[in-house]
């Protein structure tokens, strides 16, 4: 697998804040979420100080699809991790509105991944749960 850079696992960090809170619920179990994407990236550095910079990017930032930039240039192993850490976060609540969905679908669209591979991981998810 590829390796982000710090800077890398920030932003992406963010979307997955950003991905948490679009249902105006931002959860204690979405947190730890996004703090277990970044924990599977980093292994040394403060996981709490790069998720604390992420949250405070998505406050800054209302371009936040400026990120699927970084993902769009990574391996498809690394963009079918991302979008696998984004479904965690949008299903964690047991349900999935039209605007988490439409986001899903905008990120796709963002870093070249079809619509198919996405339902293919939220349905593995889905199963596994």
């Amino acid at each position: 697998m590829n390796t982000l850079d710090k800077n890398s696992i920030t932003g992406i960090s963010a979307l997955l804040v950003h991905a948490a809170k679009i249902d105006e619920i931002y959860t204690d179990s979405e947190k730890n979420l996004v703090k277990d994407f970044i924990r599977s990236y980093v292994k040394d550095e403060n996981i709490n100080e790069i998720f604390k910079n992420a949250e405070e990017l998505e406050k800054n930032s209302n371009q936040l699809l400026s990120f699927t930039n970084i993902i769009k240039q990574n391996s498809m192993e690394i963009k079918k991790d991302i979008l696998e850490h984004l479904w965690k976060v949008l299903i964690s609540d047991k349900t999935v509105d039209q605007y988490e969905s439409n986001l899903m679908r905008r990120i796709c669209g963002l870093i070249y991944v079809p619509d198919k591979v996405s339902a293919e991981i939220k349905l593995k998810l889905l199963n596994n749960k």
